[in-house]
């Protein structure tokens, strides 16, 4: 069943979410008429190849044409031509950025497809949902509008002010103009007070409209510091999830929006003022409020454009290598690496061009890290506004590296306190610029990088990276590793299953979880707030294994992101089972009848265990040796089990294979994976590899373990090998 298909299956508040995903950028008329053609598609490479992206950009489009063409509704016909041409103005010269919205969606589809599965949330995604529930999105957006409409009403009554004082001021001259012998006349004494009610309720009016700045503008100060700064935190916060692998980021436009509602509302606020004063050169008395109460609130009103355009200075990318899109926030020396910056709030004007400059490791203490680096590329670009991302400004370093610094006589500093994936490193960013007399000094730093030298240490980098963004929200805390803080199981547990979700495409579900747990903490794993250390995950071994915990689990997730995809996102891993679970469940099977389940001795490796009996009827067990990438290479591993045989006491060799756990028949659960089919070039015989273990006598109490050649034998090298043996494989016992 297509990913769109299981989508749409989904219960009423899934569903809530899967349409959040969906806009202007990518339309859900487009996910529901190509469902199986985007699926198809590598957008993950897509994303950081422009070449690529822009060969499936040109294919969409065709797509869609193909689609329209056979559309015999004219509203959806007119629909889906209107779509193809906005896309055409959003990614015709940038396509990639399209490959990354597509990515980006399909990806949160299988996350929530993942949770789904879940019998519940954990306890981060629940917070998360909290956080940015609707109503308080409605409260925010009436809040911002309300302002907007009170800040619309005053520009009507410095407007009435000024035809009033013009008015005023008109006649006041007039009167000045007047003969001194006139002055003493009846309509004189009239006309001086009729100037002195209009003067009266000029000042009534300054008054008033002073009075409504200050509460307006107190609003808007409330405003931000309630609402809108908590709302950008908790927006961080959520960057620093998804990063991760939590759930999709989103709201950034809606900060944007909100943002800039509420710097347009200053600058006009500013401008009224700023007309107020005008007004006073042309009209002034004694007790006049202009003078007085102007120049507190200018400040005031500076004060908080000032604070409001500079906190709206953030990275909306986070340093990431192309190569490795789903682990930002690791940078490898002389890779390139890419990052992007925003400023939320859209500008009215500016004196000149915005230039950015990114600096490494800015101000960083002496001694705090044994290695130093700099910025190889260029490191200064200019902000500029793109289309797709509404009008804002923003700029993309698309071609930043890292080179280490050479050291005198060898000294690095601080070396040996932290391992080089425990020393964390920061990426800052500077700009200046004026607007409307205004000059604001902008700054703001991506969260902590871990920098590598070489790629081994990318499973130990990424490791830092999760564990920094799941427990603390500063944003450059470079001293955490000094002292690292403990996570709850249930906080750990939750972010391991956002790694399979997001590097195997299905999140684990909570028994998987629960044999997790058993493996990493014991006796303690029934406890979901049991306290585990940085180095119990990621440093100390695993009791009597050469690797740790993160090790072992890494490597399992790059042997099914690369060798065991399409088994795994079918559920027929088993997974984490122990060896005494695993005799436990199989031993009132029907013989023949198998699991797989990942390695506990070898990183990065499966194998499968099936039950047997013998003569007597005692149960048996049989494990193969386990397969670790090098041999899933040779061949998938639907067809390994397929064709997998053994030889034993003679019998001609059969495969053991015949029911996958609990009962499903071997070739009806995998049938549809097998990829390899025999080769029909003529006039050459077809041939087949055939994975074969040989099952030796034991006399011990130990159960057998199978061991398979690597790569497998074909029919042939079998024979060859039979006939060519000193001893007859034949003739051997079983054990």
């Amino acid at each position: 069943m297509s990913q769109w298909k299981q989508i749409q299956q989904l219960e009423i508040r899934l569903l809530e979410h899967v349409d959040y995903l969906y806009d202007d950028n990518f339309p859900m008329d487009i996910r529901q008429g190509l469902a199986g053609w985007i699926e198809s598609q590598d957008w993950d490479t897509a994303a950081n190849d422009e070449s690529m992206a822009a060969v499936l950009f040109t294919n969409l489009l065709s797509q869609l044409e193909r689609v329209r063409s056979r559309e015999q509704n004219f509203l959806q016909r007119h629909n889906m031509k209107i779509i193809q041409q906005q896309l055409q103005v959003k990614y015709t010269s940038n396509p990639a950025v399209m490959a990354r919205v597509i990515s980006t969606c399909l990806r949160e589809e299988r996350r929530i497809l993942s949770s789904a599965c879940m019998q519940e949330q954990g306890p981060l995604e629940k917070s998360l949902q909290n956080s940015v529930a609707f109503e308080r999105q409605k409260n925010m957006d009436n809040r911002v509008g309300i302002i907007r409409g009170s800040v619309q009403l005053m520009d009507q009554a410095v407007k009435y002010i000024e035809d009033m004082q013009d008015d005023f001021d008109f006649r006041y001259k007039t009167l000045q103009s007047r003969e001194s012998a006139d002055r003493n006349s009846e309509t004189m004494k009239q006309e001086v007070t009729r100037l002195q009610e209009m003067l009266n309720r000029l000042d009534f009016k300054r008054k008033e409209i002073l009075s409504k700045m200050d509460v307006v503008i107190k609003e808007i100060d409330d405003l931000m510091t309630s609402q809108l700064n908590p709302e950008l935190q908790d927006w961080k916060r959520r960057q620093q999830i998804a990063a991760i692998g939590g759930p999709l980021l989103t709201g950034l436009d809606q900060l944007q929006s909100w943002f800039t509602l509420t710097a347009q509302s200053l600058f006009q606020i500013k401008r009224q003022l700023d007309k107020l004063g005008e007004l006073v050169v042309k009209v002034t008395y004694e007790s006049d409020p202009i003078p007085l109460q102007k120049p507190q609130m200018e400040e005031r009103v500076k004060y908080l454009l000032y604070h409001l355009i500079k906190s709206s200075f953030v990275v909306e990318k986070q340093p990431c290598m192309p190569t490795h899109p789903q682990k930002p926030l690791i940078i490898k020396t002389g890779v390139q690496f890419t990052t992007k910056v925003r400023l939320l709030v859209k500008l009215p004007e500016v004196d000149y061009q915005l230039k950015v400059k990114t600096t490494f490791d800015k101000d960083l203490p002496p001694g705090r890290v044994s290695r130093q680096f700099f910025i190889l590329t260029n490191n200064t670009k200019v902000m500029d506004i793109e289309d797709y991302s509404n009008g804002c400004l923003s700029v993309e370093f698309r071609h930043l590296q890292l080179k280490e610094k050479k050291y005198i006589n060898g000294t690095k500093g601080n070396e040996g306190l932290l391992s080089v994936t425990e020393e964390l490193h920061s990426l800052s960013f500077e700009a200046c610029f004026t607007v409307q007399g205004l000059t604001i000094d902008l700054e703001t730093c991506s969260l902590p990088l871990v920098v590598i030298s070489n790629v081994s240490q990318l499973p130990g980098g990424w490791a830092s990276v999760m564990w920094y963004n799941l427990l603390t929200d500063e944003p450059r805390n470079l001293a955490f590793f000094g002292n690292p803080p403990r996570a709850t199981w249930s906080q750990l547990s939750e972010v391991l299953s956002w790694q399979f979700s997001t590097f195997a495409g299905q999140g684990l579900n909570k028994e998987q979880l629960t044999m997790l747990g058993e493996k990493l903490l014991g006796q303690h794993a029934s406890c979901s707030d049991y306290q585990v250390s940085w180095s119990k995950f990621s440093k100390e071994n695993i009791p009597g294994k050469p690797f740790s915990f993160w090790m072992w689990l890494d490597s399992i997730l790059e042997l099914i992101k690369k060798h065991l995809l399409p088994v795994w996102n079918e559920n027929y891993i088993m997974g984490f089972v122990s060896k005494e679970m695993e005799r436990t469940l199989l031993k009132d099977r029907e013989p023949g009848t198998f699991l797989l389940r990942f390695s506990e001795s070898h990183l990065g490796g499966i194998t499968f265990t099936w039950v047997t009996n013998d003569n007597g009827g005692e149960v048996k067990f049989n494990s193969v040796e386990p397969y670790t990438k090098n041999r899933l290479s040779a061949l998938p591993f639907a067809d390994i089990i397929r064709d997998y045989k053994v030889i034993s006491d003679g019998v001609v060799p059969e495969n053991p294979l015949k029911f996958l756990y609990p009962d499903i028949p071997k070739d009806e659960a995998f049938g549809r994976l097998y990829n390899s089919q025999p080769s029909k070039t003529y006039p050459y015989i077809a041939s087949t590899l055939i994975p074969i273990s040989e099952l030796r006598s034991n006399a011990s109490s130990t159960p057998p373990s199978c061991q398979s050649p690597e790569p497998p034998m074909t029919p042939g090298e079998f024979d060859m090998l039979n006939e060519h043996l000193c001893f007859d494989i034949d003739a051997m016992s079983s054990p």
